[in-house]
């Protein structure tokens, strides 16, 4: 075939595209300006292309989405609705997260959310349209957190497609989405994400002089010490060998601990405040970072997408920190990474398996309830694929770290299924409770006030560093001369729990952990910067670590004070014109100096008790 005939070809299948897309109309249901009650889901736009409303009534039906559609020209259209029936993975039939869309008040053809076993497009009926705008609303029937991802009108013969590649042309096509992200500007630093470690280090940089990005993909900071997690801080903070270190988490954590408690004891407010009071901080809410552009083994520009409205921005930076958890920025970077465990022959840790295999661990789906003697306590009856019953339910009113699932599943590629059954076990467990339970009177007044959609997730990629911390370090208490950090967690692993195994086996969603105690251990700073990613830092759960040491070093204080030293350290990368390799190499004693002297607040109390996690361990001399 000839270029010009390519070019020819090329025209006209675009021309075919652009007139189809004359009269069709994608809405993106996270772009719906009143969302009612309605949750914008984005923990697995990675993978089906796009963030999600989803129905997370509880089951007690939400209040409707709606939104104003623009229509090309009166007329019949055919209504296809991408969704998902989210119990299908264990129960073939009919699932529980119903919902109308409806056109102008007036329902749509069939119910939705209900049939397939993957995100699909479902047809939804004919729709006439009278005039060129129309209200269409979602409207939920369960509470049962049925969910939606687009609607498609349309008057030609056009079928939606399934694929993430086509799907992704198709959305550029028919949707909102811009063709080439807008310039946020270039920064001295860009953070991606805000939890305990990225804001931690935002605040560290912002405060020694530069000029920094933090990117959450979320509507508040913290993550899973946010409200909407709920997961206590770990570990202490101005220990030795470096007591300044952690005066930033002192500042931006919450004066009240625990677990799965109500979302005021998390302070969103206070983190937000901190961060917002810091004028070298420009802060972005409700960014994802999908993509990166690089110049040979350096991170250029990362891109990033509003969760609600589809715009994009460009962030070009010398210096990046990925505090995702998921190593996503390294991920797309093509950094080196592990995941899952090493087995003893390939470090010689004395906790690893014998084989190396795929196991984590795994993410919590807490949630608690309350005794309410006004109104209906009543909960409906669910059962999608869990048979509980006296033996084997757990006759409890809430439910906080232990209640953890996905060991065995890729906390990655199946993390949606992960949580999702989270949901089913805490939906199905409570129903039986209420409905069926010989001690159904004990639980009548109570209701669920609580239960988290967003998963607390503990392990996936680990990015490696020119260092790799094993327990060997730990144990034998190995001081190597960049040490920074301390953690002071135990080696806290853990495992499916075996009275849960013995009920449902292979589908664990309890757990228990094993502590290894430890003596505060100092974590050497090549552990937070990437081996083959030039200027890439990393703090959080996913730095350089095999996964036994991981088990001390995961917990939030400690991830915070190693948000700490990568500011610190990204600002001498700065200042010097160097990589986070160069700091090492040249400007260690300028770290040391800087971990010392500290960047927090020295007027601000911490009220809370410090968890270890279990007995400090010797130090061996």
């Amino acid at each position: 075939m000839t270029k010009g005939l390519i070019v020819i070809l090329s025209v006209f299948i675009l021309s075919g595209l652009n007139l189809a897309a004359q009269n069709s109309v994608l809405v993106e249901a996270e772009n719906f300006t009143n969302k009612g009650g309605w949750a914008v889901d984005q923990q697995f736009m990675d993978l089906m292309g796009s963030p999600y409303l989803m129905a997370h009534g509880m089951g007690v039906p939400v209040e409707d989405a709606s939104t104003v559609v623009s229509f090309p020209a009166p007329g019949a259209y055919s209504v296809y609705v991408r969704t998902y029936n989210w119990t299908s993975p264990w129960h073939p039939g009919e699932g529980p997260g119903k919902f109308h869309l409806a056109v102008n008040g007036k329902p749509v053809g069939v119910v939705l959310g209900t049939e397939g076993a993957r995100w699909q497009w479902q047809a939804a009926g004919t729709v006439v349209i009278t005039e060129k705008s129309a209200v269409v609303s979602l409207k939920d029937l369960t509470g049962f957190n049925g969910r939606c991802d687009a609607i498609f009108f349309t008057m030609d013969n056009v079928s939606p497609p399934d694929d993430p590649e086509s799907l992704e042309t198709f959305r550029r096509t028919y949707g909102t989405l811009p063709e080439e992200p807008a310039e946020a500007g270039e920064f001295d630093f860009v953070v991606v994400g805000g939890g305990i470690a990225g804001t931690s280090a935002a605040i560290s940089a912002a405060r020694l002089g530069l000029t920094v990005a933090l990117i959450q993909d979320r509507p508040v900071l913290g993550g899973n010490n946010s409200s909407e997690v709920r997961v206590h801080l770990g570990g202490r903070i101005n220990v030795d060998p470096f007591p300044a270190l952690g005066n930033v988490v002192r500042e931006i954590g919450p004066s009240m601990g625990g677990n799965a408690q109500p979302a005021g004891h998390y302070e969103d407010h206070k983190i937000l405040g901190v961060v917002r009071a810091e004028e070298n901080i420009s802060l972005f809410l409700n960014y994802r970072v999908f993509d990166v552009e690089m110049e040979g083994s350096m991170i250029s520009r990362v891109i990033a997408r509003h969760i609600e409205s589809g715009k994009e921005l460009a962030f070009s930076s010398p210096v990046f920190a990925d505090c995702t958890g998921d190593g996503t920025v390294g991920y797309l970077a093509g950094a080196d990474l592990a995941m899952g465990r090493e087995g003893k022959d390939e470090f010689g840790e004395e906790t690893a398996p014998e084989t190396g295999d795929k196991m984590t661990m795994g993410s919590s789906v807490q949630w608690y309830s309350v005794i309410d003697t006004i109104g209906d306590t009543a909960f409906p009856y669910f059962s999608y694929g869990m048979d509980f019953n006296e033996v084997n339910a757990e006759k409890v009113t809430m439910g906080e770290w232990t209640w953890e699932t996905g060991m065995n599943y890729d906390q990655i590629y199946d993390f949606e299924r992960i949580r999702d059954y989270g949901l089913l076990v805490v939906y199905s467990n409570w129903s039986f409770l209420k409905n069926r339970s010989t001690m159904k009177n004990e639980y009548i007044n109570r209701r669920l006030e609580w239960v988290a959609y967003i998963a607390g997730k503990r392990e996936s990629r680990r990015l490696l560093g020119d260092h790799i911390l094993t327990e060997n370090d730990i144990r034998d208490y190995v001081i190597y001369p960049d040490a920074t950090a301390t953690t002071t967690w135990s080696i806290d692993l853990h495992y499916p729990d075996p009275e849960n195994t013995k009920h449902f086996p292979g589908q664990e969603f309890k757990s228990i952990a094993v502590f290894i105690p430890v003596h505060p251990y100092p974590i050497p700073y090549r552990c937070f910067y990437s081996r083959n990613i030039d200027n890439l830092f990393m703090a959080g759960r996913n730095i350089s670590v095999t996964h036994v040491a991981l088990g001390t070093v995961r917990v939030m204080r400690t991830t915070g004070m190693m948000g700490e030293v990568v500011g610190m350290a990204a600002s001498l990368c700065n200042a010097n014109h160097t990589t986070p390799r160069g700091v090492y190499q040249d400007h260690l004693d300028e770290l040391i100096s800087l971990m010392k002297e500290g960047v927090g607040r020295y007027d601000i109390e911490d009220q809370q008790n410090y968890n270890l996690g279990g007995t400090l361990g010797p130090k061996v001399e």
